[in-house]
């Protein structure tokens, strides 16, 4: 039995395939939206049509951009010599949040997982390959999640890149700030053991 108009179903059907949206909030979103003034829900529509047909990968890094470079890979400040690889565009968020990193990024658009069926050519890593066989790089950071598919994927990426004679390095793992040893898991102990730096 439908509740309410076949056009509101579908508006709430819509939202509640946004990854995080469960029905309810698909139902607030969509009394939202039908709050709003026509003006205002055309802007919305507009917007989001228009970062469906503007927004496009970056040809060096696969990093979001609105066509050509993207603004990390157009800057000359950035150090070219080091690339950072990520699993996802909301990770390069995450490392430029922290302002520590100068470096260019790579985006995967995912990991390796068998499971799901992804493997090597479903990833960006021909254009990641061909960047590091291009020269100038001398480093080549692993940030991607601590998980298993994470771990496969920076292990089998290592191995592609040991032929070029670049250095590659994984992020460090350790203690969250702010929590307790006794709460760690072993394997998080065991990383922050091996990734100690000196004071």
């Amino acid at each position: 039995m439908e509740y309410f108009p076949a056009p509101l179903e579908k508006l709430v059907e819509q939202f509640a395939r946004l990854p995080g949206i469960g029905g309810k909030s698909a139902q607030r979103l969509a009394f939202h939206v039908l709050e709003l003034p026509e003006e205002q829900a055309r802007e919305f529509a507009d917007a989001i049509l228009a970062a469906r047909r503007s927004v496009t990968l970056c040809p060096v890094c696969q990093n979001l951009t609105e066509g050509g470079l993207c603004p990390i890979c157009a800057s000359e400040k950035r150090d070219g010599g080091v690339i950072c690889v990520v699993a996802d565009t909301r990770d390069v968020i995450a490392i430029e949040r922290s302002r520590e990193f100068n470096g260019r990024y790579h985006v995967l658009h995912g990991v390796l997982s068998p499971m799901n069926h992804v493997g090597p050519d479903d990833l960006h890593i021909r254009s990641l390959l061909d960047r590091v066989s291009a020269g100038g790089v001398r480093e080549v950071i692993m940030a991607t999640n601590p998980d298993t598919e994470g771990e496969a994927t920076a292990l089998y990426l290592s191995r592609l890149l040991k032929p070029f004679g670049v250095k590659v390095t994984r992020l460090a793992y350790g203690i969250p700030v702010g929590s307790h040893l006794e709460f760690a898991d072993d394997a998080t102990l065991m990383r922050a053991l091996h990734g100690r730096q000196e004071l």
